[in-house]
């Protein structure tokens, strides 16, 4: 986990210790402070791969993607 990085629970939404990412990797959310969304709006990420999904996407696995607000 690179320095200036912040993990969320992909379950909970709530930030994790740098440990329990690393623990559960499939289900956190790890992102650089004041990344793609910084700037507004409603989007999703894929806690498995980090990547942003698609609203649809984040609504069939609720327990694997977090929702982020801008």
């Amino acid at each position: 986990m690179a320095k200036g990085s912040i993990s969320r629970s992909a379950i909970t939404g709530r930030f994790v210790s740098r440990a329990a990412a690393a623990r559960w990797p499939s289900r956190t959310v790890t992102e650089a402070n004041g990344g793609r969304n910084a700037g507004g709006g409603t989007a999703y990420r894929s806690a498995s791969s980090g990547r942003y999904v698609t609203q649809g996407t984040a609504r069939r696995n609720p327990s694997g993607t977090v929702r982020e607000n801008g």
